[in-house]
């Protein structure tokens, strides 16, 4: 992940790797334009993994944000997202669940 300043961006090279570690087929590909959205969704994520995490600590009256508050707001982020009834013929699927 690369971090200039405060902005969050990971390298394209990683996003693809992830994109096609999932896939079944060998010979399926995966868009430029795809590797980019993922990469944003993943910066959305982190973003907001941070400031709840931040949010945590700070509800503890910690200065720092440590593993144990991530590990608490983990369960927040997982369960927003979309479900099947609001987007009928999507299934979303998560390899942390």
């Amino acid at each position: 992940m690369a971090n200039a300043g405060n902005e969050i961006a990971f390298k394209k090279e990683t996003v693809a790797k992830l994109l096609t570690r999932s896939f079944k087929e060998d010979k399926t590909k995966v868009s430029s334009d795809a590797v980019v959205l993922v990469g944003e969704m993943l910066k959305i994520f982190v973003e907001e993994a941070t400031r709840r995490a931040v949010k945590q600590a700070s509800s503890e009256d910690c200065d720092t944000v440590d593993i144990e508050h991530f590990e608490k707001i983990l369960p927040q982020l997982m369960a927003t997202q979309p479900s099947s009834a609001q987007h009928p013929g999507l299934h979303f699927t998560s390899p942390l669940m």
